[in-house]
C-alpha cells in the first residue's frame, strides 16, 4: 500500500531566491513628501511570520503608475521614482517602505480610486502569494467611494486602513485568524 506524501509548502527562502536590489526604497532619498511605511506580519495563532516577503507596487504622487501600460502623459512620471518595492521580514516580523503617497487612479469601470498601494505577501505555508491594498487614513471621503474597499465587508474594511504612528504609517498584515487582514481573489 502506497501513502500519499505530505504537501509541501514555499520558502522560507524568499530573500534568497527573490532579491530585489532596490528593496524597500521606491524614491530616492531626497525626495519631498517621503513617507514611512511599515508593519508587522502574522500567522493564524498570531506569532509573527519572520521569513516573509512583502512586496508592494502602487502609483506615483500625481497617480501615475512606472509601467507601459499607463500612457496618460497628462500626468508626469517622477523621476527616480520606481513604484515598486521588495522587503523581507526580519526576526521580529517587521518590514518597512520608503515612498511617497500615491494619487488616485481610475478604477476600470471609470470611476476614481482612493489613493492606496498594493501589497503581496509570500510566507511559508501559502501555496500561493496573497494580495491585499493599504489605504490611507486622511482619506476617508475618497476611501468610502473607493469601488474596491467598498467590496469588502464594512465591519473589515478599517483593517486595509494604515494608522498613524510616530510620524510614519503603520500596517500590519494577519493572515488568518482573529483581525485576518481582507486579501482579494486576483
Amino acid at each position: 500500500m502506497t501513502l500519499p506524501t505530505p504537501s509541501q509548502t514555499v520558502g522560507p527562502f524568499f530573500h534568497i531566491g527573490l532579491p530585489y536590489e532596490d528593496g524597500p526604497r521606491l524614491i530616492p532619498d531626497d525626495t519631498r513628501g517621503a513617507i514611512r511605511l511599515s508593519g508587522r506580519v502574522f500567522d493564524g495563532e498570531g506569532e509573527v511570520v519572520d521569513d516573509a516577503l512583502v512586496e508592494i507596487w502602487q502609483a506615483n504622487a500625481g497617480g501615475r503608475y512606472d509601467h507601459p501600460e499607463d500612457t496618460r502623459e497628462e500626468i508626469p512620471l517622477a523621476e527616480g521614482f520606481r513604484g515598486f518595492g521588495r522587503c523581507a521580514t526580519g526576526g521580529e516580523g517587521r518590514y518597512e517602505f520608503v515612498t511617497v503617497k500615491p494619487g488616485p487612479v481610475p478604477h476600470p469601470e471609470g470611476v476614481m480610486q482612493a489613493p492606496h498601494i498594493e501589497v503581496a505577501v509570500f510566507a511559508r505555508g501559502l501555496l500561493k502569494h496573497v494580495v491585499t491594498r493599504i489605504y490611507f487614513p486622511d482619506e476617508q471621503e475618497a476611501n468610502d467611494a473607493d469601488p474596491v474597499l467598498s467590496s469588502v465587508e464594512p465591519d473589515q474594511r478599517p483593517r486595509l486602513v494604515a494608522v498613524e504612528n510616530d510620524g510614519a504609517l503603520r500596517f500590519d498584515i494577519r493572515l488568518q485568524g482573529d483581525g485576518e487582514t481582507p486579501f482579494f481573489d486576483v
